[in-house]
């Protein structure tokens, strides 16, 4: 963090005296004012539900741009890394702070395929779960299942067995969102092949079977391997915060992952993609868009128009436009544009797209009105959409956990609160209740 010469001063109205608190420059983006002695000085906190004002932590990771309608890895933007480079040079870019040569993309790449297996007896672990169990539910347990499995690397003050935690969580995710899948639908699990990408090695493992061959496409692994690297990491959002939350009391890499992917399931987070297409389906034709459009803007109604503006974005959400491009590729590829769910959506987001109401209050289509559309293409059903999530999701998560313990600033995540419940009171006898 670099100081600004400018320094904020805090004046009391009831004749406290005032406070001079530092401010911080980053890179890009708002300063930052420095309150971590406001308490001691004036015996006050601030109040931001929401954390809408507050900065947690400083970062190098990933940087969001709202009003530009701009998302950096490392520096990188988010349309170079989806065209130029696969899902494992991203997470080695996200893990490392800089992007893999030749060499480093090799061995990274043949260190992760060789940790995809995961531990024989969760299988016995995933007997636990009912067949019909939320895929959800059995990834949580099986994320924090994995720290009763990798005892060698589990001291979070030794560099190496983090290197190895985090290996170890990227590379078998795959494994364990394909075998929640397959537990699921009845059909036997489908072990790793090595010499697949990572993304064609999940397809295999998503819908092969053990009675045919199962070739990859390589537009649909192009296709999965872009919705993983829009996904990977989107600052400090409430799943991230979580890990970093459950991170900082020094738990396990697999613990706070598991807090991560617990904090992911909810529908205001990971559930938007799930959301816009039960919405898709409730529309039910290109011909009831008008009258749903109708609802929409009766504020009445109480109809929302889901996958559709952004909490942080107040442009363009840089990554649906190239998951917009995947979304048609995917279409084309397997015919589907005339699929009535297909042509809905097609039609609504142009709709969308020219409609005076949407454009002026920037109601574009985000990255989950896209994915969804993209994963139901792939065959994934909706209630595996957020293990999706998750699983892409994970390099951010653990790059994240990383940059916190290495943190020298680092301490136990701690909010406080503004109390106004009782006071103290004495507790009366059970005569006089």
């Amino acid at each position: 963090m670099t100081p600004s010469d400018v320094k904020a001063t805090l004046s009391f109205s009831d004749g406290s005296p005032s406070v001079e608190l530092p401010i911080y420059k980053g890179t890009v983006g708002p300063d930052v004012i420095d309150i971590r002695k406001l308490y001691g000085q004036t015996g006050k906190f601030t109040y931001d539900p929401g954390f809408m004002s507050t900065a947690s932590c400083n970062s190098k990771i990933t940087y969001i741009d709202g009003d530009k309608g701009e998302l950096l890895y490392r520096g990188y933007p988010i349309e170079q890394l989806a065209g130029k480079c696969d899902h494992l040079e991203t997470c080695y870019l996200l893990l490392k702070g800089e992007l893999p040569n030749a060499k480093q993309k090799e061995d990274f790449v043949n260190t992760v395929m060789n940790h995809t297996m995961v531990h024989e007896q969760l299988q016995f672990f995933m007997r636990g779960f009912r067949r019909d169990a939320h895929p959800m539910a059995v990834l949580t347990g099986l994320v924090g299942g994995m720290s009763a499995f990798y005892h060698d690397a589990m001291d979070i003050d030794d560099p190496q067995q983090r290197e190895i935690s985090a290996i170890r969580l990227i590379a078998k995710m795959p494994t364990l969102v394909a075998m929640a899948y397959k537990y699921n639908i009845g059909q036997p699990y489908i072990y790793p092949q090595n010499d697949l990408s990572y993304s064609g090695n999940f397809l295999r493992m998503m819908f092969g079977t053990p009675c045919a061959p199962y070739h990859v496409n390589p537009v649909l692994e192009r296709a999965l391997d872009r919705i993983f690297i829009l996904h990977a990491d989107h600052e400090q959002n409430a799943s991230t915060s979580t890990v970093r939350l459950a991170g900082s009391s020094g738990t396990n890499p697999f613990a706070a992952i598991a807090a991560g992917v617990a904090c992911l399931w909810g529908p205001a987070h990971g559930g938007a993609n799930e959301a816009a297409l039960k919405m898709l389906e409730e529309i039910g034709s290109v011909d009831h868009i008008n009258e749903f459009i109708k609802q929409v803007k009766d504020k009445n109604s109480g109809v929302r128009l889901m996958g559709f503006g952004h909490r942080v974005y107040k442009n363009y959400d840089p990554r649906a436009k190239l998951m917009r491009e995947t979304c048609h590729e995917v279409l084309n590829e397997l015919g589907l544009h005339n699929d009535p769910l297909f042509k809905l959506a097609m039609e609504l987001e142009k709709i969308a797209l020219e409609d005076e109401y949407f454009v002026s209050r920037k109601l574009y289509p985000n990255v989950d009105f896209y994915s969804g559309i993209v994963q139901r293409a792939l065959g994934i059903p909706t209630s595996l959409f957020t293990c999706i999530f998750a699983l892409a999701r994970t390099p951010g998560w653990i790059s994240q956990w990383e940059e916190m313990i290495t943190d020298p600033e680092y301490k136990i995540g701690r909010p406080r609160q503004l109390f106004n419940g009782a006071s103290s009171r004495d507790v009366p006898d059970m005569a006089k209740r």
